[in-house]
Order: C-alpha cells, then structure tokens, then sequence
C-alpha cells in the first residue's frame, strides 16, 4: 500500500458537504482514508473571487499508481460536480483534489508532478498537512 497526502479544496456551494463528500468518494474508490486535517477557511489564490475556500488534507492508504491516483481523483471530481479542470489559471469549483504526496516518490510528467510543486508556498495546504502528518514526513518537506 501507498501513503499518500491528498489537498482538498472547494469554495462554491455548500463546502463542508463537499469535503465531506470527497472524503467518501476517496474511501469508497480509493484506498483508506486514515486521518483528516480540521477544514480550513482561506481567500482565493491566484484569481479573483467572491467565495472564500474551505480546504483540507488527508492521509490515505491506497494500491494504486500515482497516474492512476490522478485519473480516478479527477473522476470523483467529476462526480461531485466539477465541470472542467483549469487550464488558463485558476477558477471557482465545487472540489479540487491535488496529489501532494505520494510515499517518497518524484515524478514529473506534463499531467502529474509530484510533490505537489506550490505545496510549500500555499498555507491552505501547509497548515493542515502539518496537523495531519508525522514527524518523519514534516522533516522530509524542510
């Protein structure tokens, strides 16, 4: 089994349902989700919007590859309403799942990087994650 850290991020409609819809989604078709971070508010980053972010991480447990993490990911996005992912810039959506961490492995292919790249500069994503992972794995993102 793969560890994997997983950013969630919504901020249309209702949000916390959302999330919470995510996290069953990713149990259900995943892999187990084992920990979930406390859902945090933030302001949109790199576009403008009225509707302020709710955002979480999780910690899951799955067997799949990171490519095929992505797929099925962008599927349950899919499923949960999400129309299109951002191709120039960034936009409103009812969920966003990004692969943040996937065991220690590296990849970088046009579709996929790995870390998650703006990970350390976003505190939407820092905060909860370092609520959520162990020693080990905040010592490795230094």
């Amino acid at each position: 089994m793969h560890k994997v850290y997983l950013g969630l991020g919504t901020n249309l409609g209702n949000k916390e349902q959302h999330l919470n819809d995510a996290l069953a989604a990713l149990s259900q078709q995943v892999g187990v989700v084992h920990k979930c971070s406390s859902f945090y508010r933030s302001k949109p980053e790199g576009f403008d919007s009225q509707n302020e972010f709710l955002n979480a991480v999780a910690f899951v447990e799955t067997h799949l590859s990171p490519h095929e993490l992505l797929h099925l990911t962008q599927d349950i996005e899919k499923q949960l309403g999400r129309t299109s992912k951002s191709t120039h810039g960034y936009t409103d959506r009812v969920i966003d799942i990004d692969i943040l961490i996937y065991d220690d492995v590296e990849v970088d292919t046009p579709d996929l990087k790995i870390p998650h790249p703006l990970m350390k500069q976003r505190e939407f994503v820092m905060i909860p994650f370092l609520e959520i992972s162990d020693r080990g794995e905040r010592l490795a993102m230094i």
